[in-house]
């Protein structure tokens, strides 16, 4: 499994920078960032450094849309930086949330993102890319590779998914949800004529490493308890579209319930006050949560529902200790060892 890490283009941009190059010498493979250009710095000005300053990690947005970004520039910025940095650039894709609503937008529909996808993956790719009865191609991008992962969680979108993504990106790592989401994505796959395994699994959220005790786990829950409002803000939008009683599992829809506005000025911070709905179990279920050997236990446990990579939200008060941790005591454990001798006698 592939460990990623997911940043906020907090100012300084410098610092932005300085953990993307940390995460890549702990063995992370993916840097990922939000894509809120009104509530955070804009991130394609810093991909351009972080990928200056890195050597292999891929990088891109988790996730960008396709409302406040025009889908033939969102290519080009791909094809750019991979013609300078070696196609080192990954799209993170979905309908729309901070972004969007932080200016009074709303998230746009399942057949614009559609479009979306087909376009910057194949004008990413250096193809030819139809947009209305006009065919466009980059004439400077022949070499230019870009996959692009779709993010979402209600049934329509797990489809179309399923149909066109390279990649499935699920934001919160309960292992019964990803089951489930994981499930919807493959049916679509095979329905579409599509290998099911050819689309990659990224499960996205929250890491926090203690040392096990009772108060650095209560510490813990109040730094990730935000996530949980975030998430919220998609599955309020899936209650209203469904019913509570529709076919998504009530453990991803229930804790709503007490659901009371939400604040884009506090997202993806930790103390967000508009996240108190958010019970201590929905963290430890949304959540990484404890030391080394219980974060180690689940990311088996999803390893085995078929994730490729699992994306450490990095938003609280532990940035480098999180990085560190995970370098020295998951990451080297995660995989079997190789020995530089074997008996053959």
């Amino acid at each position: 499994m592939d460990i990623g890490v997911v940043l906020q283009c907090t100012p300084p941009a410098s610092r932005v920078v300085e953990l993307a190059r940390l995460a890549e010498t702990h063995g992370f493979s993916h840097v990922w960032t939000f894509d809120s250009h009104l509530l955070w710095q804009e991130p394609y000005v810093i991909y351009s450094q972080i990928l200056a300053a890195t050597r292999k990690v891929m990088v891109g947005p988790m996730v960008t849309n396709p409302a406040t970004r025009d889908q033939t520039v969102t290519a080009s910025t791909f094809a750019t930086l991979n013609e300078m940095f070696g196609n080192r650039t990954i799209c993170g894709i979905g309908r729309g949330d901070s972004a969007v609503r932080a200016i009074g937008g709303r998230p746009t529909s399942l057949a614009a993102l559609r479009e979306s996808v087909e376009v910057i993956r194949e004008l990413g790719n250096g193809r030819s890319a139809r947009i209305g009865d006009t065919e466009v191609r980059f004439p400077w991008a022949a070499e230019s590779r870009l996959d692009v992962w779709v993010a979402g969680y209600g049934p329509k979108a797990l489809e179309l998914t399923g149909q066109v993504a390279d990649g499935f990106i699920l934001q919160l790592a309960d292992p019964d949800i990803v089951a489930w989401t994981v499930a919807k994505v493959r049916r679509a796959a095979e329905a579409a004529g599509r290998d099911p395994r050819s689309v990659q699994i990224c499960v996205a959220a929250p890491a926090y490493v203690t040392d096990g005790s009772a108060a650095a786990l209560a510490h813990a829950r109040e730094q990730c308890r935000w996530f949980g409002g975030m998430v919220g803000n998609h599955v309020a939008a899936l209650v209203a579209k469904y019913g509570a009683d529709g076919d998504i599992p009530a453990s991803l829809t229930d804790y709503v319930a007490g659901r009371h506005g939400y604040d884009y000025n506090e997202h993806g911070r930790a103390g967000n006050p508009h996240a108190d709905f958010v019970p201590d179990e929905v963290v430890d279920l949304f959540c990484l949560l404890g030391p080394p050997d219980e974060q180690l236990a689940r990311l088996w446990e999803l390893g085995k529902l078929g994730v490729d990579q699992f994306a450490v939200y990095l938003q609280h008060d532990a940035k480098t200790a999180t990085l560190e941790a995970y370098g020295e005591q998951v990451l080297p454990r995660l995989h079997r060892p190789v020995t530089a001798t074997k008996d053959v006698g």
